[in-house]
């Protein structure tokens, strides 16, 4: 008995795993990074959720200013350590339920129409899921990098992002 709950346990694991791993992924993206972290949700979502301290968790964001609402129609501008590039974006979406968020890039990225998604999910256990997706219409092209440059560089940004948000999640 106690072996054919746990293989039900198990296959009932793996099926709440495989639904919620289709559910998060959007076909439609362009840069998509996906992580699992021995992290609970809460505390994962609890550093996501602030927005305006990126700075701390990214390499490349030096300071970041605030304005508006906290949560949707809020803006922040994302600052280079050098202080001239800069990336202003928009909250378009906050869910704490879902625990997720959307932003849209309004300047400083070399993409139109951009939005980018970030989202939490339970695997149980104490174990999360964090995924990063984005989207654009068009690539600019420019002098500084390829398309396939940008979308490396973004993908190597969100991972090395999501693995310093764990860091600071697991000192809650």
């Amino acid at each position: 008995m106690k072996t054919k709950n746990a293989i039900l346990m198990t296959l009932t694991l793996a099926v709440v795993l495989f639904t919620n791993m289709l559910n998060a992924q959007d076909s439609d993206s362009k840069i998509y990074v996906s992580k699992v972290v021995d992290i609970s949700t809460d505390k994962m979502w609890q550093v996501l959720r602030q927005m305006d301290d990126i700075d701390k968790y990214s390499s490349i964001i030096d300071k970041v200013t605030w304005s508006g609402e906290h949560g949707v129609g809020g803006e922040r501008v994302c600052y280079g350590p050098d202080g001239n590039v800069f990336v202003k974006e928009n909250i378009v979406k906050f869910d704490d339920a879902t625990r997720s968020y959307s932003y849209a890039v309004m300047e400083g990225a070399p993409a139109k129409d951009m939005v980018n998604s970030f989202k939490v999910i339970d695997l149980g256990y104490n174990k999360s899921m964090a995924i990063w997706s984005t989207k654009y219409s068009t690539f600019i092209q420019n002098p500084r990098f390829t398309e396939n440059q940008f979308r490396g560089g973004a993908q190597q940004g969100f991972d090395d992002f999501i693995n310093k948000v764990a860091q600071a999640a697991m000192k809650l």
